[in-house]
């Protein structure tokens, strides 16, 4: 069973992951000269793989940082 100070904890890094997630995305998003999103409901599935390929470096990065 799960003590309230460890979900408490887990709920916290979660969260955190997710705002520094978001926030390296944006500034990504905002490094490329080309409009990422509209691309990509264009059909552009180049740009689309190349989006899913920053947010599982991201996140992998993230996870190894929290985890320590």
């Amino acid at each position: 069973m799960l003590s309230t100070t460890v979900l408490l904890a887990t709920l916290a890094y979660c969260g955190l992951g997710i705002v520094v997630f978001a926030a390296g995305f944006w500034i990504w998003d905002r490094l490329t000269p080309a409009d990422l999103w509209g691309e990509v409901c264009r059909g552009n599935q180049a740009v689309a793989t190349l989006a899913g390929a920053v947010a599982i470096g991201l996140s992998i990065i993230i996870a190894a940082a929290i985890h320590g």
